[in-house]
């Protein structure tokens, strides 16, 4: 079975680097880059796991993963956020909307494949 993500990251050099990191490793890439559009931007691409950034034009990664969190369509999909702002109260607030897992940047090929995989399952 193929594994799809969408990537939510208003981020070019990012977007890419991960598209080619998983790409390599067999996963079918979709990516987005306005948070003001980024929840029917899942509903659409129905992702097996969404990565999404923190800081996005339009919206917040955090009011987006709470909106992803409250429709019973996506209350479960594995939803990795991905930031720049690694402070423990980020980490925190992330984790009370429900985040499956939280990595700050820069961040390593392996550590992501790893991650988005774990979050998937066997």
């Amino acid at each position: 079975m193929g594994r799809h993500v969408l990537l939510i990251e208003d981020e070019p050099n990012i977007t890419e680097a991960m598209r080619f990191i998983l790409a390599r490793d067999g996963w079918t890439v979709s990516s987005h880059a306005d948070g003001a559009t980024a929840v029917n931007a899942v509903s659409r691409a129905k992702p097996d796991v969404v990565v999404l950034d923190v800081m996005l034009p339009g919206r917040s990664g955090y009011d987006i993963l709470r909106d992803l969190r409250a429709n019973p369509d996506t209350e479960g999909l594995p939803v990795m956020m991905l930031t720049a702002r690694g402070q423990v109260r980020d980490r925190e607030r992330a984790e009370s909307f429900g985040v499956s897992h939280f990595m700050t940047k820069p961040f390593s090929n392996r550590e992501v494949l790893d991650t988005l995989n774990s979050l998937l399952g066997p």
